[in-house]
C-alpha cells in the first residue's frame, strides 16, 4: 500500500509548524536582536550592525568563558567516555548486581541540580567538608585544608563534579547498545579463546559505533550550552573563573545583584554558541562516519 505524498505532508505539518514557531522563529529573532544595542525593555533599540560581534573578539571574559566551555567539552568528554567504556566493560562482563550498579551510577541524573551543587559545596568546604574530613582521617592534613573552591581551583573542582554527574547517563546509553548485540558473537569469541578485553575491542566497540556517535553529539551539545551547574555551584555571585559561555551570556543579559541588561550583546553570544554547536556536530558526524555494520 503506497501512501500519497499529500498524506505524508499532512502528518508532518504539525511537527513542522512547532519546529518553525519554537525554533526557527526565535533563532532568526535572536540574530536580529544581536545587531542592536538593546537593554531588553521598550522599543529603544539602537542598530549597531556587527559591532556586538566585533566586541566579542576583544572581550577577555568571553574568551575565558569559551575556554572553560571548550575544556569541559574536550577534557570532560574524554574522561566521561573513558569511564563509561571501562564501566560498560566491567558491568557487561556478567558481574552480579548489574542493574543495581547501573542504577547507582545513573542516580545523579535524577537529582535536582541545586541539590547536587549543595552536596558538592559541602564536600569541598575546607572547614567541615566531607573531602577535608576524609583526607584528615588518612593523615593528609595539608590537603585537608586545601582551598578547593578558591579562584584558581574552583573550575577544576566543578569539572570533577560535572563528570561525576554526567558519566551515568552515557554509561546507561552504552549499556543499552550492548544489550542489543547478539550473545552469539561473544560465545563464538570465547570458543576461539578471546579475552574479555579483546571481545570488548573487537566486538563491542565496532557494534556500538552508532550509539557512541549519538552519545558524543549529545555530550557536545550539552557541554557547549551547560549552564545550571556552573551557575549555581558558586552561589549568587559566580566566580569569573567558573564562567561558561552560557553563564556569561545570562549574566550580561539579566545581571546579578547589579543589573546589566545588555541583551543585544548577550544575544550575540547566544548566536555564537549556536554556530559553535553546529560546527562541532558537523565535524563529529564527519569524523565518526564509517561503514554501517548490520547484525
Amino acid at each position: 500500500m503506497r501512501i500519497s505524498k499529500q498524506l505524508i505532508a499532512l502528518f508532518l505539518l504539525p511537527a513542522s509548524a512547532l519546529y518553525f514557531f519554537f525554533f526557527l522563529v526565535p533563532t532568526f529573532s535572536a540574530f536580529r536582536y544581536s545587531l542592536y544595542d538593546w537593554r531588553g525593555f521598550g522599543t529603544d533599540m539602537n542598530f549597531v550592525g556587527i559591532q556586538n560581534y566585533v566586541e566579542l573578539f576583544s572581550d577577555r571574559l568571553f574568551w575565558l568563558s569559551m575556554g572553560n566551555t571548550v575544556t569541559i567539552l574536550l577534557a570532560g568528554g574524554v574522561i566521561i567516555f573513558g569511564l563509561a567504556f571501562v564501566m560498560t566493560m566491567m558491568i557487561s562482563s556478567g558481574i552480579r548486581g548489574r542493574k543495581l550498579f547501573r542504577a547507582i551510577i545513573f542516580l545523579p541524573n535524577v537529582i535536582a541540580i541545586i541539590a547536587l551543587t549543595t552536596l558538592w559545596g559541602y564536600i569541598y568546604t575546607p572547614q567541615f567538608g566531607l573531602l577535608g574530613a576524609f583526607l584528615g582521617k588518612i593523615g593528609l592534613t595539608q590537603w585537608a585544608a586545601f582551598p578547593w573552591l578558591g579562584p584558581d581551583t574552583i573550575f577544576w573542582s566543578m569539572l570533577v563534579a560535572i563528570i561525576w554527574i554526567e558519566v551515568g547517563f552515557y554509561l546507561v546509553l552504552l549499556l543499552a547498545g550492548v544489550d542489543k548485540i547478539p550473545e552469539d558473537f561473544y560465545e563464538a569469541a570465547r570458543l576461539d579463546g578471546a579475552s574479555q578485553f579483546q571481545m570488548f575491542r573487537k566486538i563491542t566497540i565496532p557494534l556500538l559505533w552508532d550509539v557512541l556517535t549519538i552519545g558524543m553529539v549529545l555530550w557536545s551539545i550539552h557541554a557547549i550550552k551547560i549552564f545550571e551547574f556552573p551557575f549555581s555551584f558558586t552561589g549568587l555571585e559566580p566566580n569569573v573563573n567558573s564562567y561558561t559561555a552560557a553563564v556569561y551570556m545570562y549574566i550580561l543579559g539579566f545581571g546579578q545583584r547589579q543589573p546589566i541588561y545588555r541583551l543585544g550583546y548577550s544575544t550575540a553570544i547566544g548566536v555564537m554558541l549556536l554556530l559553535v554547536v553546529i560546527l562541532v556536530v558537523l565535524v563529529l558526524r564527519r569524523l565518526m562516519r564509517r561503514e554501517q555494520l548490520q547484525y
